[in-house]
């Protein structure tokens, strides 16, 4: 449990700091609220007062009716300066959204209202979430704040691309969803409460490789890695140290994860060798070509006068099969295989053997609306011991069956070692 102080400044994104606020007392921590009066346009203070169960605060010289004090705190006997008091108490200051005019504040020193004022008195962990028009977001001068902010220790969580408040505008300057905005926030400020994971190395692949036929073509699959980062974040939610290698991935990434991004099956393969060996849990949920063009072209081939064209492809190296004839004792290695139609159960128990694995996960590509690019999944789970199947369901609800066989897998080791 942390006490967090969230600063809402104005824009239309401040309608998410409710949710940012919401998610945070859910998941057990303390919030107290500040606003600028900007803000109060967009969100009153009693939405947030009745989530909270404390009194927001606008302006620093208004008395603050809890003295400073966060709701698992007894005020103090006398009234303190209400700006240096609560950010005193805090273990995180976030100021979510942050707009391109309190950017500019922060940046510069400036202490015009209770937010900022609170800003220059934060000894904690100071996080800004920007969210504006892009062009407000890509000007010199919000670049420029930003690099400020970041030099002086400021944590930045890049906004995303995307539908902004303005009807028909596309671009970067939307808020991070407020879920990856806690998350980033627990990273810096853990609660203290143990985890499942906690001191374990997780290793996760996610995505489809890409293979080169020339400079502008390759041969590919469909795969989004939405199951990969899914496994990713919920691996890191439960405490893990989580690396993803990413090949070819365009999701959002989770603040808690290290990200390594790769293109070809290559790539992954050497990514992998160079993680592997600190790993204690391996998911291996990236689609990783079996074959490769043998002569790429380096730049592009011309289709005039050709009615047809002949690819020679080989055979790559099968990266999860090429680990597992390395692991050390008490690493844990799942696999994932995509089946199609009749048949996909056995095909991936005998994939199970022949690579060495702990457990496997599998779908049948052939059902409509699970699998590759698809928000949902449904698979099977098979190990030694059996199979468990997990109905379709949403990826992040397919990840935490996942890794909850996981716990099971290494449960015998994990007494062993204590015994």
């Amino acid at each position: 449990m942390a006490r967090l102080l969230l600063g809402v400044s104005g824009g239309i994104a401040a309608y998410k700091a409710l949710e940012l606020t919401r998610l945070a007392t859910k998941a057990g921590h303390v919030v107290r609220v500040v606003q600028t009066p900007a803000s109060l346009h967009f969100v009153g203070r009693a939405s947030f007062a009745a989530i909270t169960g404390a009194p927001v605060l606008v302006d620093e010289f208004e008395r603050d009716p809890a003295r400073g004090a966060f709701p698992d705190q007894r005020p103090p006997e006398h009234d303190p300066i209400g700006h240096l008091e609560v950010v005193r108490n805090a273990d995180a200051y976030v100021v979510a959204p942050a707009s391109a005019n309190t950017l500019a504040k922060l940046a510069h020193g400036l202490a015009d209202n209770f937010l900022t004022s609170a800003a220059l008195a934060a000894t904690c962990p100071l996080v800004v979430a920007p969210a504006m028009n892009h062009q407000m977001y890509a000007h010199a001068a919000t670049r420029a704040n930003l690099r400020v902010l970041r030099e002086r220790g400021v944590h930045v969580l890049e906004p995303e691309e995307g539908e902004l408040a303005s009807r028909g505008e596309w671009g970067l300057g939307r808020l991070l969803e407020p879920a990856a905005i806690l998350a980033a926030i627990e990273a810096l400020v853990p609660s203290g409460t143990p985890r499942p994971l906690d001191g374990l190395r997780v290793l996760v692949t996610a995505g489809g490789t890409r293979e080169p036929i020339d400079g502008v073509r390759f041969v590919g699959n469909r795969s989004s890695g939405r199951m990969g980062f899914a496994l990713a974040a919920e691996a890191a939610r439960r405490g893990a140290d989580v690396t993803a290698i990413a090949a070819n991935v365009a999701l959002s990434r989770d603040p808690r994860v290290r990200y390594v991004d790769v293109g070809t099956a290559a790539e992954l393969a050497s990514a992998c060798a160079a993680e592997f060996r600190t790993c204690d849990v391996l998911l291996m949920a990236a689609a990783v070509a079996d074959y490769r063009p043998v002569a790429p072209v380096d730049g592009k081939l011309k289709k005039e006068g050709a009615a047809t064209l002949a690819l020679e492809l080989e055979r790559t190296d099968d990266v999860l099969s090429g680990l597992a004839a390395t692991r050390r004792p008490g690493q844990t290695l799942v696999g994932f295989a995509a089946e199609h139609g009749a048949g996909a159960l056995e095909a991936a128990r005998a994939k199970l053997a022949r690579k060495g694995l702990d457990a496997i996960v599998v779908n049948d590509v052939a059902q409509a609306g699970i699998g590759f690019d698809s928000a949902d999944n449904e698979v099977a789970i098979l190990t030694a011991a059996g199979e468990t199947h997990v109905a379709r369901a949403p990826k992040a609800q397919i990840a935490a069956e996942v890794l909850d066989a996981v716990a099971r897998l290494r449960a015998p080791t994990t007494a062993a070692s204590e015994a």
